[in-house]
Parts: C-alpha cells; structure tokens; sequence
C-alpha cells in the first residue's frame, strides 16, 4: 500500500531500547491509567458479590496495623480493641483470582496506594527481568523490606521462573514484606498444560501456600459496550487516519505487522515499554495470522504495555483478535491471549477503554 506520510511517522521496528536494572526499579509503579485508582473508585458488579468482597478484604489488608495498647500493670484493664468488619488475611499474600476485565489491577492499585511506606508494583515479567538484571541477590537487596510487593499478571510459563519465584516469594515474605499477586489462573494450577506441573508441584504449594486466594467472578468490563471483532481499517482509511494524526502534531508509529513481530525478538520484552517513549497512537498494516507460538507470546507481551499506556491502534489486514491460530486458542495458553483479545478490541475501538 502506498503511504504518502510514511516519512513523516515513526516506527517501531527503528527502537531498540534496552532498560537498565535501576531504570526497571524507577518503572515498578502502577500504569498512569490507575494513578488514581481506589477502592472507593472501583466499581463492583451488583450481580456478583465476590467483586465487593475482594474489594472489602484488600481494604483491610492494606489498612496499618494497630498497635496494641498495654493498659496498666502487665496489661490489665486495657481496653478490648473492637474486631474489624472484614478481617486481613492472616497470610502475607494474597492472590486474586478471576478472568480478565473483572477488575483486578484496579483493586492491586488501590492496595498500592492505600499502603504506606516502601512498595513496589509490577507485572510478572518485570519481576523476572529485574533478577536478570541485577542478579538474584542485587534483586532482592532492591526489594527486601519493601512494606508491600504487587505483582500483576502472575503466570509461570517455565519451571525456571517456579522456582525462581517461589524462592523470591519466601525471601521477601520472610523478612517481612507483603505481596498481592493477580492471575487468571488459581496457583495451585500456574504451569498447568505448559510443562510437567507435577513435577514442580511441591514448589508450586510452598508458594501458593503463602497466599490467602480470593476468587473474583463477573464479566469482562472492556467488552459491556464492545461487540464484535477488533477495528480494522481500509487501505485508504488507514492512509486518511495516519495523514490526519500526523498533521494534527501526535506521534502515530507505522510499522508492517510481520517486521514488528519480527523486532519484537531483539528487544527484551521488560523494555517493551521504552519503544512507547512519546507515542499516541500505533498504526499497523497488514496484519496477520500468528502460528508461531513464541511470537504470539511476544506480541501478548507487547500489547500488555500498550495497554497499560492506553495507545490507541489502528490496523489494516485481518482484525487483531484473529491474529492467534493454529489452534492457540485450544492449549495452555488460551487466557492470556483471550486477555490479550480483549485488551486489543478495546484499543481499537473508537475510544480506548479505561
């Protein structure tokens, strides 16, 4: 297709940016979207009462303990401190358990906001990139003592990172810290269909035994006023949009879709996030199909920063929530790119979905 502004647009396959460990400590806060999250701010669903519920225990869990009045002589004629309406979890995790779109991160954010004192906040991937920047015990040294640890989109694709995890998990809850995870899946079942789990499952308990689990049901919110397929342009559509948005002084990328799968390969995908320095707005052409599981899973990567940034996209070719075939959609890692469906029908409506 000719593209007569092409000149004038970015590209994405032209950034290569590599993030240092210190960078991906100063980057481990909650995604601008959710910089004013909190749990007077979410939402719960009327027809499901676990939405309230996991609001009510995360509200709890971030409140500061109280301390505890000694009264006179060895304690006597203290005073009975009253019992909360909704108890903490006496564990020092706990994990969020629900589909996608029920409100997850919105309810890890509020928990960062609502803790004081030193807190990280992260996705999985970001964890793990920061113990192979820093090393195991550089990583550690940077967390430890932190009051509370979130970790976002929790999933173990691997042994190496069971066990990794696992023993990040018990250092930082030994010494201390706190940690709300999110998943789409129960972890007592993480790795399943991906690699042998039985294998790994006495890991796999010793972490998940750490964590109070809160199942949280309902609908996916992005979709309440979306049907169909993801946006897809014409040729001509897609020339007219791109000329307006670079007319108009935003920064609009262009990029073939299979060079960007390509690229996505060079670039680790904890810095995914620094190839959308300045960018409002993402313009792909020609989409394609994935058969390739390993490129799918990058490109999963990929929209996840897009979407924590709020990057609208527009596409030519096949619709972006088509792109995962070759029976993808039937193995283990069907609710990450179900997610990822998600996530790219809203980015292409009209208005992206907050």
């Amino acid at each position: 297709m000719p593209h007569d502004t092409q000149h004038s647009a970015a590209r994405l396959v032209d950034r290569s940016p590599s993030i240092s460990g210190t960078e991906l400590v100063a980057t481990l806060v909650p995604p601008r979207q959710f910089d004013h999250a909190s749990f007077d701010s979410y939402r719960p669903d009327p027809e499901y009462s676990s939405q309230a519920e996991a609001r009510d225990v995360l509200r709890a869990f971030a409140e500061p303990e109280a301390p505890v009045s000694r009264g006179g002589l060895f304690g006597f004629g203290r005073k009975k401190q009253a019992e909360p309406q909704t108890a903490a979890p006496r564990r020092p995790g706990v994990y969020l358990d629900g589909g996608f779109g029920v409100g997850k991160t919105h309810l890890l954010a509020a928990t960062w906001h609502a803790t004081a004192g030193r807190k990280y906040f992260g996705t999985f991937i970001e964890y793990t990139a920061l113990v192979g920047a820093l090393g195991y015990d550089g990583a550690v040294g940077v967390l430890q003592g932190a009051r509370l640890i979130c970790i976002d989109e929790f999933e173990l694709d691997d042994p190496g990172d069971t066990m990794l995890m696992t023993r990040l998990i018990k250092d930082l809850t030994s010494s201390g810290s706190r940690i709300v995870a999110t998943s789409n899946t129960p972890p007592n079942a993480l790795g399943e269909g991906r690699f042998a789990a039985a294998d790994f499952m006495r890991e796999i308990q010793a972490m998940s035994d750490r964590f109070t689990t809160i199942r949280i049901d309902g609908v996916d919110y992005r979709q309440r006023d979306l049907v169909g397929e993801a946006v897809t342009l014409s040729d001509d559509a897609y020339r007219f949009a791109l000329a307006d948005v670079v007319a108009s002084g935003e920064r609009m990328t262009d990029d073939d879709f299979t060079d960007l799968v390509s690229h996505l390969a060079t670039v680790h995908p904890s810095s995914y996030v620094g190839m959308l320095d300045g960018v409002q707005s993402i313009g792909l052409r020609e989409v394609r199909e994935l058969t390739d599981q390993s490129a799918a899973l990058r490109l999963v990567a990929f929209i996840d920063r897009v979407y924590d940034a709020q990057i609208p996209i527009r596409a030519t070719g096949v619709p972006l929530t088509s792109v995962f075939g070759g029976g993808m959609l039937d193995g283990g890692y069907r609710k990450k790119y179900l997610r990822c469906m998600s996530r790219l029908n809203a980015l292409t409506s009209s208005e992206v979905v907050v």
